[in-house]
Order: structure tokens, then sequence, then C-alpha cells
């Protein structure tokens, strides 16, 4: 199969029947499945997903029982999807689907493993648009993948990306973020239309943004130390010793030295700096046993020794 295109909704009753003819317009003459995941809709937007599939079987449907997050959405899209090309898109008419045949071509035939869209032009209020500003600033720093927009719900992908790659909690926002620590670096962006919302509003509110961080902070961490816990608090616990022992050994070898020259001296326990060399050693302690406890239950993982292979080659 050339596409699947995944498309999470919640309460999109109104958009669907549009958005579904276009796609039907846009994949003419291609082998294509669409998969609509109805994240537990609270109104008849499940109903019409029904609808669509009796007049076309390629149009396919899974639903939730409640809402659990447009993660799991994506999760279940991949899992069920059989194309070449994944499309992950909105349901709310804000992605344009005259972008999927470029797109496509850009995994196809230019080799890309994931490309995601970059609305340049955004028709959103200024409160969204100056926080996903801020947050694209700060994944981009942390993560090295020049992305403009990596919230953009329009992308495209391999099929080897969506069936490696986990996405769970609210961790589609980083899926670039995650496909690169999978190994898949070939990583492209395209301007995309962003069309006004049409219909209802906004699913999305400010705790998105505090959410986002944490799972940045999250996703940072795994992928670069989720085998190795120890390279991290192991490091870092040992400065934090080494520091507060040396502060120690200073504070008693300036009480001796003046000591020994008669000169006045305060106690090394009077002093606020031991207190914090004290401190210093406690948490070291604590993060190097952090660390130890991180590699126990890392190699107990039944994932311990799964890599992402690219190729292997075992013929004389």
């Amino acid at each position: 199969m050339q596409v699947s295109v995944v498309i999470p909704l919640f309460n999109e009753e109104e958009s669907l029947p549009e958005l579904a003819e276009w796609l039907g317009h846009v994949l003419e003459g291609k082998d294509w499945e669409v998969i609509f995941v109805d994240d537990g809709s609270k109104d008849g937007s499940w109903r019409v997903v029904e609808q669509l599939h009796r007049q076309e079987t390629r149009f396919k449907g899974i639903r939730f029982r409640r809402n659990y997050g447009k993660s799991a959405a994506l999760s279940q899209g991949f899992g069920m999807a059989q194309g070449d090309v994944v499309i992950t898109m909105d349901a709310d008419l804000q992605d344009s689907p005259d972008e999927i045949p470029e797109l496509m071509d850009m995994i196809s035939k230019d080799g890309f493993d994931l490309v995601s869209g970059w609305k340049k032009k955004r028709y959103d209020p200024v409160m969204k648009t100056i926080p996903s500003k801020f947050f694209n600033g700060v994944t981009r720093m942390m993560s090295g993948i020049r992305l403009h927009d990596f919230n953009c719900g329009l992308k495209a992908y391999r099929r080897e990306v969506v069936k490696s790659i986990e996405v769970y909690g609210e961790m589609h926002r980083y899926i670039p973020v995650i496909a690169k620590a999978a190994g898949f670096n070939r990583i492209g962006e395209k301007v995309v239309e962003h069309r006004a919302r049409k219909y209802g509003v906004t699913k999305f509110g400010w705790e998105r943004f505090v959410n986002g961080f944490l799972d940045l902070l999250s996703i940072m961490f795994v992928s670069r130390f989720g085998k190795r816990p120890m390279h991290l608090f192991g490091t870092v616990g040992t400065l934090s010793f080494l520091t507060g022992g040396v502060l120690t050994i200073w504070l008693i070898a300036v009480k001796l030295i003046r000591l020994h020259n008669g000169v006045p001296f305060r106690q090394v326990t009077d002093q606020p700096l031991f207190y914090v060399a004290l401190v210093a050693m406690i948490v070291g302690v604590q993060l190097f046993v952090a660390g130890f406890l991180g590699e126990l239950i890392s190699r107990s993982s039944i994932d311990r020794n799964k890599y992402q292979v690219d190729q292997i080659l075992d013929r004389p």
C-alpha cells in the first residue's frame, strides 16, 4: 500500500464529511487508507466515521471508550497503518490534504525518514503562537533538530519509523526527537498551509505548554541515559560528593593552620560553609545510589538489548 493517513479526532463531527471528501479527491489514483482514531468523542463523530466506512471501506476507524489523548490515538493509528508512507494530520480542517502528494514524494523520492510540516503563516491567537515559538526554540536547542514547528500535526513518515517508535503520554509533540533517538536522522521540513478553524473550538489549553516542557525533559533524559543512568547520576553524584569533601578538608586545614600559628579560629561546625559541604556530600551519595539502582532496573528490563537494526548482511 502506498499511503496511510492517520487522523486523531475529538468532537469533530462537523468537519469529518468535508475532510473525507477532500481526502478522496487528493488520494484518487493511489493505493490508500485513511484511519480515523476517535479519542472518546462526546458528539456524533463516530457515527460519521461509521457512515464513511459504509460508503468507502478504505475509510477505517478506531474508537476509544474515553479520551486518552493525541499520543494514544497516534500510537493506535500507527499500529494499524499498512502504507509505505504514513501521513498524520488533524481533523479540524486546519491542515490541508493538498500537501499530501508533496510530503509523500519527500519520503519516497527524496529519501527522508520523517518530514514535519511548518505552519509558517498561522491563523491562531497570539496567546497560542508566542508560547509555541518559545517551546520550539527550546526544543531545537536541546535536541539539535533544526525544525521550526515540532507540534505541527501534518507530518509524513517512512513506514519503518512509525513501527519502530513508541508514542505515549503527551509525547506526540516530540516525535521527531523520539525518531532521532531511534536512529532515524533524515528529518526534513516543509512549509505547509495553515487554515483558519472552520468548525468548533480548539481542544488544547495552557496546560499543554507545561506538560510539553516536562515531556521534553523526559525524552531527552530517556534517549541519552535510558540504558546507562549511572553515567548521569553517578557523574553528578561523584562531583557533588568530591565538592563537599574538598570544602570540608579546606575548612579543617584552615582551622589547623590557625591553631598552629596561634591565630583565633572558628570551630568547623560553627561555619555555614561546613553545612553546605555536608549537604553536597549527602546529595552526592544519594545521586550515586540512584544511578546504581537505575542500572539494576535497566539491566532487568526486557528491552535492555532492544536496538534499531537497519540492515543485516549474513550470507557468505
